[in-house]
């Protein structure tokens, strides 16, 4: 079927996007809650693919949420864990701004990210409450189809 062309980047190129993702995340996020809040919940979904990390107040108005893909990374690398640090990080700034510093921590998915984010957004100062883990699971499910006769 032919050959498969594997294209390597250059050392160039490779600074060129860590750049890139570091400038989205020195960028300034404007974010005006309606009433000031003081704790609040932060919802990580770690996907194979992607790594989505969303904050919320007691109620569950959602006020800032980032993914790795909003950061800059693109393709396979959305779901790798250092990914997912970096949103974490990302989050964390914005939670800083808007001076919340207890959280309740919710953590879904089975991605390689869900680990790392939440020891990022420990380190960076957030005094987390609770972590609590609501990944779905089927208690039998969907029936499965009937078998194939040939």
């Amino acid at each position: 079927m032919g050959k498969k062309r594997v294209v390597k980047k250059s050392e160039k190129e490779i600074l060129e996007e860590k750049e890139k993702v570091e400038k989205r995340l020195q960028k300034e996020v404007e974010v005006r809650p309606l009433k000031p809040v003081k704790k609040g919940r932060i919802y990580i979904t770690s996907t194979y693919n992607n790594t989505i990390i969303t904050l919320t107040d007691e109620k569950g108005n959602v006020l800032v949420w980032k993914s790795a893909g909003n950061i800059g990374f693109k393709g396979t690398k959305k779901g790798t864990s250092f990914a997912a640090s970096q949103v974490a990080q990302a989050l964390a700034n914005v939670a800083n701004k808007l001076k919340i510093k207890e959280v309740d921590v919710l953590v879904k998915g089975i991605g390689g990210g869900r680990e790392t984010a939440l020891r990022t957004l420990a380190n960076q100062g957030l005094e987390i409450q609770s972590v609590k883990d609501i990944t779905p699971i089927p208690h039998n499910g969907c029936r499965p189809p009937k078998p194939r006769r040939v």
